[in-house]
């Protein structure tokens, strides 16, 4: 079968999910209303609350949930067949990510922007809010220590993309400072900017930057990782539209422009798809399809970390509630169209069906190496461009949405720590200094505890997507329950709260017993501390539920 086929349905199914689906839900679950007043006016500080443009929000909102995960989890998942990782990508986008990310951005503007973990406790109970920021907690953890240790790899592995890499940063301070210092329009920053991070691309190729074999014992991958964790506290530290608005949107330009011209090499190419479109030839060991899929694919189907970031940065920006839809609900849809690419790159971006089943060796194969590789090929026979600046461009897009990603996952679990101290009336926590020094150390400590050359932010990667799918879950629970106290309709809500709950403590427990026989110690601690959270909030919700009906006039 031709690739083309799967990029027209794909991209045919998604856009009736925002053209159709999402107003339906905008005007019948969330009723919009154009007056409302947004919390980034009411509670303007110009440091975490500032009206913002909806398109500049949306590449924030965008590119902060879209880093490696989406390319990841299909580049593995397509393991077990194309045809089960491009229904759930497709289906999953249109009605739960959009659902739920809409629905968390909407949540959270309604309640001054509110996370979803302070949403708990306002709307189920103190006792919940406690053991939801305990999941929260872990799986930010888990983000910013994984998706260190995925950027790191990167630029180990491929030195060309050093410089555009670490010089968009430069081109978003100065975009930055020319949107909302010198007040000039998004037209010409936007030009500029996306032509200098390309050209910069060209100079990687030419002067490829790698570190030292050795500095005091760190291997350059550990350098990296030092690095990078240094610059995301301070850039958590910033004011959001000193950097990481603009690094956001010029880097949400970026990727549209990588997809376009994966898009219209697949077009012009038109490269055979080589995998099976269901694998039958399955290693003995391959974990089963179910439940695995519906966590190995979290991100570009439903992802808990979205919820994360719409309530946490994107609800304190949201200039008009009316923006909600085209920020939360189209955000769902660009991942999903990045999974969409990763998905016809590992299975269209070979020359055979051996080569596949070489690189496809075992579960757990293929990732981010396939997804470079194979969209390199496509892009050098689609559109001409060598298979070396092809990887490099490739690199470069998974890099800067990673990047971007642990940007707003520190920023993020600076929030959580400083509620954490509120809640607990632990002054100290409540600094942002101190929240951010504490948000360091424990991902350094897990990084390298846990892997002495800074590779254990990995080491929790089996559980990340399943936390994550249980925290979407959770948050569907929640706007279930503020449905219900609203007199809305929840079947829309209720019905992917309970396949996901449903697929993820069935997964949750076929892994706690791979750890078990691992004498994984680590992993069976964190999987029954989330797994005994989320079920006991998931308990907690229902009887909010339960009592609403109660509460109800017959």
């Amino acid at each position: 079968m031709n690739a083309i086929y799967l990029l027209l349905v794909g991209l045919g199914t998604m856009a009736l999910g925002y053209f159709v689906y999402s107003k339906f839900v905008a005007e019948k679950l969330y009723r919009l209303d154009p007056n409302f007043v947004t919390p980034a006016h009411e509670l303007r500080d110009g440091i975490d609350y500032i009206p913002t443009n909806k398109f500049v929000l949306w590449g924030h909102h965008f590119t902060s949930v879209a880093g490696a995960a989406p390319i990841v989890g299909p580049a593995i998942a397509v393991f077990w067949g194309w045809l089960p990782a491009f229904l759930w990508v497709t289906i999953g986008t249109v009605f739960m990510a959009g659902v739920h990310d809409f629905g968390a951005l909407w949540a959270s503007v309604r309640h001054r922007g509110q996370s979803m973990g302070a949403l708990t406790g306002k709307v189920i109970g103190h006792r919940a809010k406690s053991l939801f920021m305990i999941v929260i907690f872990l799986l930010l953890l888990m983000v910013n220590s994984a998706f260190a240790v995925v950027i790191a790899k990167l630029l180990v592995h491929d030195p060309a993309a050093t410089i555009p890499a670490w010089g968009a940063i430069v081109v978003a301070l100065i975009i930055g400072q020319a949107i909302y210092r010198y007040r000039m329009g998004l037209l010409w920053p936007s030009i500029i900017g996306v032509a200098v991070l390309y050209t910069l691309i060209f100079v990687g190729q030419a002067y490829p930057v790698s570190l030292p074999d050795q500095v005091m014992g760190l291997t350059p991958n550990a350098q990296w990782i030092l690095i990078l964790f240094a610059y995301a506290a301070i850039a958590s530290m910033l004011p959001v539209w000193v950097l990481l608005q603009p690094r956001d949107y010029i880097n949400g330009l970026q990727l549209f422009i990588g997809l376009g011209l994966l898009y219209a090499a697949t077009i012009i190419a038109a490269p055979d798809v080589v995998a099976p479109m269901i694998n039958q030839n399955l290693p003995e060991g391959t974990p089963p399809l179910v439940p695995l899929l519906f966590v190995t694919i979290a991100c570009g189907a439903i992802s808990g970390f979205h919820g994360l970031v719409a309530s946490g940065t994107s609800s304190k920006q949201l200039d008009k509630e009316t923006d909600a839809r085209f920020v939360g609900y189209f955000g769902a849809v660009g991942e999903g169209m990045l999974a969409l690419a990763a998905i016809i790159c590992t299975v269209a971006g070979f020359a055979t069906i051996s080569e596949w089943e070489g690189v496809y060796s075992s579960f757990g194969q293929g990732s981010l190496a396939a997804f470079v590789n194979g969209g390199g090929r496509i892009l050098a026979d689609g559109l001409g461009i060598s298979p070396e600046l092809g990887g490099t461009i490739l690199s470069v897009m998974a890099i800067l949405f990673a990047g971007t990603t642990m940007d707003t996952g520190m920023r993020l679990q600076r929030y959580v720590i400083q509620e954490v101290g509120e809640m607990t009336s632990f002054k100290p926590l409540q600094n942002g200094y101190v929240a951010t020094g504490v948000a360091l150390v424990t991902c350094l400590a897990l990084a390298f505890g846990a892997g002495g050359d800074g590779s254990g932010g990995m080491i929790i990667w089996p559980l990340f997507g399943t936390t994550n799918q249980l925290l979407a879950g959770l948050t569907l629970a929640i706007l279930s329950v503020i449905l219900a106290r609203l007199g809305r309709p929840i079947v829309f809500t209720a019905i992917p709260l309970a396949l996901l709950l449903a697929v993820t403590v069935y997964a949750l427990l076929i892994q706690l017993g791979s750890f078990w026989s691992d004498g994984n110690w680590l992993l069976i601690g964190m999987d029954l501390i989330i797994l005994v959270a989320a079920l006991w909030v998931s308990v907690e919700a229902g009887l909010a539920l339960t009592k609403r009906s109660a509460d109800q006039p017959t």
